[in-house]
């Protein structure tokens, strides 16, 4: 049985080329990049040619890119460097659709005494902007708002968002885990101060990722020790995964044109199809303004854990919109927000793609997935 991969937005296969590049440091290439002798001086190069890698992947300098274990904690960084650097300003903004790296650590701030705003979206997923512009204050110590959102693929517009904080004195921080070697980023231009991103949501391996800092920005370390990272983060560097994201970094800046016209023509393709071999389904989020590679359809009257289930069984990988809480189906918090009809939220699904998805594999997809959705809505409790 054939496997089919459509869950990149969860984690992206390691690139070859990116593989080749981490096995000397498994090896051969074992110094630590601190040491002062020349066999770790080599290793400590390899760690600036890929942060130089980095920087020219998102229009930064070289000194701007902070080398992290993962995107989680590039947010759980970036906003104790805000809050502590500007101790007496009280508020925080962010959405009700973030990702849990950021939402839960916003929310253990609330706890903590710090006043919180989650901005609501509209029924596609949309931010209200006039809603943002009032919310924004004096008091605002930081501004934190996905680029782009990792169940629906919705981009937002960071740009102007983070404009308008500038213009007030406002920190402005992006969690662009998802947006990363899909989207043109040039940091040059975007006026964010803080932006975090994560090496295995672009073909490099789980367990780095990187928290980009403006030049001049203060800044406070949630890791402290060692000197390592400039201060900015102790503990000795993961040089066999740096490596690595430097490498994919080179490749997403190399390939990113085609592949998104790639990419985005096979997600139609999937997308179209089975909303029109499939009655009763709908996409979720905004069509017009989302992720080359993403696409969220929702079905009517099925449990979105079992058509993943039957999908599984066929070698199709995805990923579900609802998830199972004390034995009931609740719809993530990202639909919630959303307002998608119950009926449809917990049956939608993500499927999501990558350079390395093919046209037999979408021709499988097409071929199979409509019988899922027949099977499960036979038997299945909800009915018109």
């Amino acid at each position: 049985m054939q496997t089919v991969y459509l869950d990149n937005n969860a984690t992206t296969a390691v690139a070859p080329e990116v593989r080749e590049a981490i096995l000397p440091f498994l090896g051969e290439l074992y110094g630590n990049p601190s040491s002062m002798h020349s066999f770790g001086g080599q290793v400590g190069n390899t760690v600036e040619t890929a942060r130089e890698r980095m920087a020219a992947l998102l229009g930064a300098s070289p000194e701007e890119i902070l080398f992290t274990s993962c995107g989680s904690e590039s947010d759980n960084t970036a906003i104790w460097s805000a809050l502590q650097t500007r101790p007496e300003k009280r508020h925080i903004i962010t959405t009700r659709v973030e990702h849990p790296a950021i939402l839960s650590v916003a929310q253990y701030w609330e706890r903590q005494g710090y006043r919180l705003t989650l901005l609501s979206v509209d029924g596609k997923g949309r931010l209200d902007m006039d809603e943002y512009a009032a919310a924004l204050s004096d008091d605002t110590a930081l501004v934190s708002i996905m680029f782009a959102n990792n169940e629906v693929g919705n981009i937002y517009p960071i740009q102007r968002m983070a404009e308008m904080a500038r213009e007030r004195g406002i920190l402005f921080h992006t969690d662009a885990v998802q947006a990363v070697g899909k989207c043109p980023i040039d940091l040059g231009k975007l006026p964010v101060d803080m932006l975090s991103l994560s090496g295995h949501k672009l073909h490099a391996p789980k367990g780095i990722g990187v928290l980009y800092i403006r030049r001049g920005m203060r800044f406070r370390p949630l890791l402290r020790g060692g000197h390592q990272e400039g201060g900015r983060r102790a503990g000795t560097e993961n040089v066999p995964y740096i490596a690595g994201l430097g490498v994919a970094a080179e490749l997403a800046q190399q390939h990113m044109e085609e592949e998104r016209q790639h990419v985005s023509r096979l997600r139609d393709r999937l997308e179209q199809g089975l909303l029109a071999s499939i009655p009763h389904s709908m996409v979720n989020g905004d069509i017009e303004n989302r992720l080359p590679n993403t696409t969220n359809i929702a079905f009517k009257n099925v449990e979105g854990e079992a058509i993943l289930l039957m999908l599984d069984r066929l070698g199709i990988c995805a990923s579900s919109g609802s998830a199972c809480t004390s034995g009931s189906l609740e719809p993530s918090h990202v639909l919630r927000a959303m307002g998608v009809p119950f009926t449809y939220a917990h049956g939608s699904v993500r499927l999501s793609l990558s350079r390395y998805t093919t046209e037999s594999e979408v021709d499988y997809v097409l071929a199979n997935f409509p019988k899922v959705i027949e099977t499960l809505r036979a038997i299945s409790p909800f009915k018109d």
